[in-house]
């Protein structure tokens, strides 16, 4: 624990006592050591769905929304309901705790093991989530569980689930390269279309589009989990299958619709052997 804030493990125990709480985890930059002195803490609150001692479903709420006063610094944090960001951010609440900003983020356990499941087969299914313009896969919850760390888990449910997660699995990797190889410059072909009707608000989601597929590939064939849409571009940029300056041209191309460039970084793209 010594390579993160104090305050991590601090807020771990503190979390852990709540009824219904199963394990506690860290995620985001902290976790994929990326983080920057602006960085927030986050940290997953996995529960199982069940009532608690209290009657509560899934876990103590109300104890939540207790720590939530005492430990924000204005005392107004107020955690959200289950399900009260979406189907797939779940819920959870935002508070700033001795002047640093920290997320709690609700995970239904049985939904990660679903997660789990999902990715194992190679599932592609894209969910809309507000929050997320590319949207939320079916093994999103599976990716989080590869990158975090793990700070509470007495039952040891949370590294069984991670330990099936330590070796990206093929079957996803070969789902997604399938799924958004050709999109990249499908959508590209849309963007020309539009820019033809002038229509650039439709051709600015088309590259938006075109390059998240472009970025799919690249991690999928890298072998490299990705979480969400923040710092996704810099991500794939980092592999040796990306294109040389992927982030810098792809910056260079989107103000002013270079569709040409963009086809040209789709050709460029180093696809492995066995793909």
């Amino acid at each position: 624990m010594s390579e993160f804030p104090a305050l991590v493990g601090e807020l771990a125990a503190r979390l852990s006592k709540i009824d219904g709480v199963l394990g506690v985890a860290l995620g985001g930059s902290h976790a994929t050591r990326t983080a920057t002195p602006s960085s927030d803490i986050d940290l997953s609150l996995a529960y199982g769905g069940e009532a608690t001692v209290n009657g509560s479903v899934g876990f103590d709420l109300s104890a939540l929304r207790e720590l939530c006063c005492e430990l924000d610094d204005s005392g107004s944090a107020e955690p959200a309901p289950i399900g009260g960001w979406g189907p797939w951010v779940d819920g959870g609440a935002w508070l700033t705790v001795q002047g640093q900003r920290v997320d709690f983020i609700y995970r239904d356990l049985r939904r990660v093991k679903k997660s789990v499941l999902d990715a194992q087969a190679g599932l592609t299914t894209l969910y809309t989530q507000p929050g997320h313009p590319h949207g939320i896969h079916a093994h999103h919850y599976a990716a989080e569980l590869a990158s975090c760390v793990i700070l509470h888990d007495p039952s040891g449910q949370l590294a069984a689930l991670q330990r099936q997660m330590s070796r990206y699995p093929p079957a996803l990797a070969k789902a997604l390269q399938s799924h958004y190889g050709w999109q990249k410059g499908f959508w590209l072909d849309c963007a020309e279309k539009g820019l033809r009707r002038g229509d650039m608000h439709y051709v600015q989601g088309c590259l938006y589009s075109s390059v998240m597929s472009l970025v799919q590939e690249i991690c999928a064939v890298s072998g490299v989990w990705l979480l969400n849409e923040k710092g996704a571009l810099a991500r794939a940029a980092a592999q040796a299958a990306a294109p040389c300056d992927l982030e810098a041209r792809v910056h260079a191309a989107l103000p002013t619709a270079d569709v040409a460039a963009l086809r040209v970084l789709n050709e460029e793209i180093c696809l492995p052997a066995h793909f």
